[in-house]
């Protein structure tokens, strides 16, 4: 279970479960109350509760403040 209180706009999180596509990496969009989250395979937008996000998430995986590689 990862803390919400750790992702940040511009951060891409792994999730649990993967979307449809076979992607399981999201881009956070907006956070608060609800997290909006850009699927990384193929563009597709969701809006996801807080204490949904909490427990779907798995791991950061790049940070936005971080340079990309």
């Amino acid at each position: 279970m990862l803390a919400a209180s750790s992702v940040h706009v511009g951060d891409v999180v792994k999730m649990k479960k993967a979307h449809p596509c076979g992607s399981d990496e999201w881009e956070i969009t907006r956070t608060g109350m609800d997290f909006g989250m850009k699927c990384c395979g193929c563009g597709h937008f969701v809006m996801l509760a807080r204490s949904k996000f909490e427990k779907a998430a798995k791991a950061v995986v790049k940070n936005a403040q971080q340079p990309a590689e």
